[in-house]
Order: structure tokens, then sequence, then C-alpha cells
């Protein structure tokens, strides 16, 4: 079977991947949600002019002048308005947040002026609308400041709570279930006996997958019979699984299980090899709704497949407008040689460049099972198939791992 490309691969993952329905959750419910639908403000912000500072509310033309002399006829605090017309000659004390009463234009700051019983004096000459936040500077009802498709931050749910809105609605986030196989495997704290090793995979993908707004089950390790993967894999389906995720068992081999335990399943697969280094044996399928990522147990080939392909999916069924991953461009910080028919995904550090530049600097053993190395990176360095040999220097693209 020929090695599938990564783009045709990721086509096969993303296809048909539509946004989950919709619910609607309160904002403290509302991070990192996805909006379903577009936000616009219900109010206008502020609703009337406001004073930016304490100090005086005039009529600019009044104390256009230094050592202007106006009487002061009251008072406006926040969420205390003055009732009254400021007239020829007046002043009302204000302070930040306050309304500015009908008649003044202006605002002059209190270190500028002298107070003296119910009269102020002027050290500052007055400009017409200095001062004062006009109605509707923030946004205006109607405004639609909130676009379908946003992953919500802090500052998107405090404009969201500033334009009364205390419900958003937001895309189901992804059930997201991840199976481990594998004999050998015992868990972290464990002392492992002859041939096994403690298993990493799992932890790197729940955390993954959590990041990027998804929910996650854990469905443990299997054993490597056909039995303890087969329940494993109907136990995702019982649990209402958007994305069942294996890792391990992707290969060939005689104890490589998972690809018949999917097809015995009934998940008709639609690619089980591409030509990606690291993860050339990763699988892909669906079963309904269910859509299935078998990804290699090589603990750096599990990471960078699911980075490259479980991540997009996660966003794509989130809702999210943008859902593939930014290339950046970088330049080599060492030689490297011409490349086979595999993409590759180097594990590389940056660092900056006297220039701004920055240059990626590919780690010095590359093997798939070094999670040391993978820890200590900060972006992949991609080499299409078949590229020519390349110097230090020379430009290079890189995809930044999660900080």
């Amino acid at each position: 079977m020929a090695l599938m490309p990564v783009s045709e691969a990721l086509a096969a993952v993303l296809a048909g991947a539509e946004p989950l329905p919709e619910q609607m959750v309160s904002l403290d419910e509302a991070y990192h949600r996805v909006l379903a639908q577009d936000v616009a403000a219900r109010r206008t912000q502020p609703p009337q002019a406001m004073s930016a500072m304490d100090g005086y509310a005039v009529r600019a033309a009044d104390a256009a002048k230094i050592d202007s002399r106006l009487t002061v006829i009251g008072e406006v605090a926040a969420g205390r308005p003055f009732a009254r017309l400021v007239g020829a000659g007046e002043a009302v004390r204000i302070f930040t947040g306050g309304v500015v009463p009908d008649g003044a234009d202006a605002v002059v700051i209190q270190e500028d002026t002298v107070a003296e019983g119910n009269s102020v004096t002027i050290k500052e000459a007055a400009i017409t609308g200095r001062h004062i936040r006009p109605a509707g500077v923030d946004f205006r009802e109607g405004d639609i400041l909130l676009r379908k498709g946003t992953r919500l931050t802090e500052r998107d749910l405090a404009l969201a709570a500033a334009m009364n809105h205390p419900l958003l609605a937001v895309c189901r986030r992804p059930k997201v279930a991840i199976l481990g196989t594998g004999d050998e495997l015992v868990r972290p704290g464990t002392t492992p006996g002859p041939g096994q090793i403690v298993y990493s995979n799992g932890y790197a993908l729940h955390a993954l997958a959590r990041s990027e707004g998804a929910e996650t089950i854990d469905l443990g390790v299997a054993a490597d019979t056909l039995a303890a993967t087969s329940a494993g894999i109907r136990r995702a389906r019982e649990s209402g699984t958007d994305i069942l995720i294996t890792t391990g068992g992707a290969s060939v081999g005689d104890h490589d299980l998972v690809q018949q335990a999917l097809r015995d399943e009934g998940i008709a697969m639609s690619f089980w090899k591409i030509a990606i280094r690291p993860g050339k044996p990763m699988m892909h399928g669906r079963l309904g709704a269910m859509r299935v990522i078998g990804l290699p147990g090589n603990p750096v080939s599990s990471y960078v497949c699911a980075f490259l392909f479980m991540v997009p999916l996660i966003r794509a069924l989130s809702g999210r407008s943008v859902i593939h991953h930014r290339r950046e461009r970088a330049v080599l910080g060492r030689d490297l040689g011409a490349n086979d028919q595999r993409e590759d995904y180097l594990r590389a550090r940056l660092e900056p460049r006297e220039d701004g530049a920055q240059i990626a600097i590919p780690v010095n053993h590359q093997d798939s099972s070094l999670l040391a190395n993978l820890a200590a990176a900060q972006v992949l360095l991609v080499r299409p198939p078949f590229a020519p040999k390349a110097e230090a220097g020379s430009p290079c693209e890189v995809l930044r791992l999660p900080a």
C-alpha cells in the first residue's frame, strides 16, 4: 500500500467535520468555548457622555481663559446624574464615570482648578470634549463585536458582559476517548518488570486534547489481545465519543491488533500508512459519528501525529474559525541532508538572531522514542518530501509547539 501524503491524510481526517450542536452556557462557563453565533451588543457603551477624570464639568466657552471663576451648582458621581442644565458661568463637580450634565461640553481636571467655597477658579483653559468619553465611544447597540468561531478569551468574556449578555451560544465540546494498547505498558509509579516500559503517551494526549477545549475519557491500557482491544473500542462508542484515539498497535506485527479490532467493530478505514516522519504507521477511520485516529506507539510519533491531526479535528468539531496550525518562517541553525519520500517534522529549538530572525536548530537525535528531546523543543521544523540538502542560514518553516 502506497504511503498517503500528509496533506491528503489531513483532508481525510477533516472530511465532513462540522461543528457540534450548540448549547447555551453562562459567562462563568464560557471561557475557551467556541461561539456558535455572532454576538451583538444589547446596549450602547457608554450609554451617555461620561467624565474620564475627576474635576469640573463646564461650558468650554466659560473656561477658555485662565483664572475664569465659575459658580459650582452641584455634584455628579458615578451612578448619580445631575438633573439641572449647566448654564453660563456655572460648573458641576464631577467624578470619573459620572454622566456629563446637559449644557457642559468639557471637563477641567481638579489639579487644574482651585476650589473656594461654592466657586472654582480655572487654572488651565478648557477644550471642548476634553476628558469626556462620548456616548457609544466603545460600542453601540447592535454592533457585532464577537464572531461565530471565536474561541473566547477572558477579554472576550468581559466584552460579552459589557454587551449585557449573561449567556452565550457555544458549540458542544468534543469528547475524546484515549485508549492505550500494549502488554509492555505499566503506569507511572510502578516498578517495570523485564521488558516493560512506563506508559506516557496518554498523559500528553489528554493534556493536548483538553488544551484545545475537548473533554477527555480515559479508557486505560488494553492488553495485546483482540478481545481487550475490541472491548476498549466498544466502551468508547457507548460513552458517546466523538473522537477515539488509540496509541500503539498501529503497525502490522503479530501483536499489533488495533487495525483488526477496528475492522471487526465495523470501522471503515480510510488509511493506515502515511508519508510522515515520525509516525508512518497511523490509521484513520469512522464508525458513524465516531472518528478514529490510530496513533503509533512510540511517544514522539504519538505526540507529533496527535498535534498534526487530532488538534485540527478537535478545532473543526469545536466550531473554530481557524483550525490549521500556522507555519512560521525561520532560518536553519545547521546543515541538513536531502530528504526522502516522507515529510519530516524535526524537533528543534528556537534561538533569536541579532536581526530579529528566529534560528531553528534541530536536536541532534530525532529517534521517535526520545521524549527528553521532545520536551526541550519549541517547534517542529517541516521538511517536504524529497527536499534537497539545505545549509545553515537558509530559510525554513516551523510549527510552534504548545508552550
